[in-house]
């Protein structure tokens, strides 16, 4: 009788580990290994911006989109203007008749990429009393996205020497573009001295920038 039972035991401890042998089967069957889980990316989640740019419009036609592709910095937006990305230069621009003289200053984005400028660049006369700033003359247009290649230039107007004397003589153009830290000196290319006078008279104004026309 002992041996009987003892048997009958077996099987039943048997049977048991057989039906979780079967259950467990079943669960590993109805799991998915998460290392097989492809995770889709949001269709709209590139942040990048369209280097295609279309819809920026060059400064030749007073662009107010900022938008740009190539240069642009992380919010996709054009990146400002920098100091060794521009040709600077500056020509006489004086008309006979005219009360005051003036300069016309260009900056040529040869950096390669689009970029924005608006506002004042700052301006300085070397002379040979000293160095003499601008004064602003105007209000500041929009942002423009100045394209690679293209050009855009503001006025320097100063008070013209005819006192018959020899006046302050001005020996140099320090130009600095909008927001920037980093001059560019320049040759002077207008008349060649300013009228001594006792603080009274006219100034020397610097234009927002587009002031003096655009093009490329």
């Amino acid at each position: 009788m002992r041996a009987h039972k003892i048997t009958f035991a077996a099987l039943v401890v048997a049977a048991g580990l057989s039906l979780t042998a079967c259950q467990n089967d079943g669960d590993a069957a109805g799991q998915t290994d998460p290392s097989s889980v492809t995770t889709a990316s949001p269709s709209g989640g590139d942040s990048g911006s369209d280097s295609s740019d279309s819809a920026s419009p060059e400064a030749s036609s007073g662009g107010k989109d900022t938008s740009a592709g190539a240069g642009s910095d992380e919010s996709g937006k054009a990146a400002k203007c920098r100091t060794d990305g521009l040709k600077i230069t500056a020509i006489d621009n004086f008309i006979d008749g005219d009360r005051d003289g003036t300069v016309a200053v260009e900056m040529k984005n040869s950096g390669g990429q689009d970029c924005v400028i608006a506002g004042f660049a700052g301006v300085d006369l070397k002379t040979n009393e000293g160095t003499l700033s601008a004064e602003r003359k105007g209000e500041p247009g929009d942002p423009y996205v100045l394209k690679a290649g293209k050009s855009i230039a503001f006025s320097v107007t100063y008070p013209l020497n005819e006192t018959g004397g020899t006046g302050v003589r001005i020996t140099g153009l320090v130009v600095t573009p909008p927001n920037e830290t980093k001059s560019v000196t320049l040759a002077w290319p207008g008349k060649p001295s300013l009228p001594v006078t006792d603080g009274s008279g006219e100034p020397v104004r610097v234009g927002p920038i587009g002031s003096a026309g655009q093009g490329g």
